[in-house]
């Protein structure tokens, strides 16, 4: 089967026809896709030239190309869907009903899901990063501004997730790595009893840590599978003993992760 083209086109960033375009497209296993993020295309002359490359694509792939669109200006879009494409506005199906519904017409802006036009929401996702980078791996003794704490092992998936949790929602999460003194010792560190109710475990398969230790030290004892499979078991028993929730990041996204984690805990924050 030959591999379909799929063009995410955006007057602005791109991010929202690639996320929802990507959702969608797992839906159908076993078709090759190529993928292209065309952005910004937000007047005549590039919207003439992406027509250009999608139709250039349909020809060298021999097989009919698909738009995820999210250009607002609808004479751009016209112009985009004369490459011949399959066009798929994402915003079709909401916004006659919701017209209707509200009783006004929408007042079509480029960029505002991904923009900076709120200072003050902005200002708190960047705080929050800000956070994760300077409580990333316990470096900070003092965990009590933190709204979550991942805990678990080194490489088990807790500075990401803090870091999309605080880009994407603004949490103000940190992260404390369980080393082997504080799997020895069989309790929580000192510094984190207080904040026993912001604490969240991740654990994961050892042979899947042995794997991802290997790429960063091969060879290592920090790496060895003996050494893998001795600090999930202790970490394990840990949450088990100090009654903290704790989920398996083996298969899971960073992006499922936080969003169990939030729930788990009560954040109910909106996506930025």
């Amino acid at each position: 089967m030959r591999p379909r083209p799929i063009f995410y086109v955006s007057d602005g960033t791109g991010i929202t026809a690639e996320t929802i375009g990507h959702s969608v497209l797992t839906q159908f296993d076993g078709v090759p896709f190529v993928t292209r993020r065309l952005a910004f295309v937000d007047n005549a002359q590039k919207a003439v030239t992406a027509a250009e490359e999608i139709r250039h694509a349909g020809d060298e792939s021999g097989v009919r190309p698909v738009v995820i669109n999210t250009v607002v200006d609808g004479h751009l879009s016209q112009l985009i869907a004369e490459s011949g494409a399959l066009m798929l506005d994402v915003f079709a199906p909401f916004i006659p009903p919701l017209e209707q519904e509200l009783g006004m017409p929408r007042t079509p802006k480029v960029g505002k899901a991904h923009g900076g036009a709120d200072t003050a929401e902005y200002e708190a996702r960047m705080n929050a990063t800000n956070y994760a980078l300077t409580h990333d791996d316990g470096v900070q003794a003092n965990f009590s501004d933190a709204e979550v704490v991942l805990m678990g092992v080194s490489r088990s998936g807790k500075t990401p997730t803090c870091l999309y949790m605080a880009l994407h929602y603004g949490v103000r999460a940190a992260n404390y790595p369980l080393l082997p003194e504080d799997l020895e010792a069989g309790e929580l560190p000192a510094k984190l009893r207080s904040q026993r109710a912001k604490i969240y475990g991740l654990t994961i398969d050892p042979r899947r840590l042995h794997q991802i230790r290997e790429q960063r030290r091969a060879g290592s004892r920090y790496a060895s599978m003996e050494q893998c499979r001795w600090e999930v078991e202790e970490a394990e028993r840990l949450f088990k003993r100090e009654n903290i929730p704790v989920m398996h990041s083996t298969h899971m996204s960073i992006e499922e992760i936080a969003s169990k984690v939030m729930q788990s805990l009560g954040l109910n924050r909106q996506l930025y």
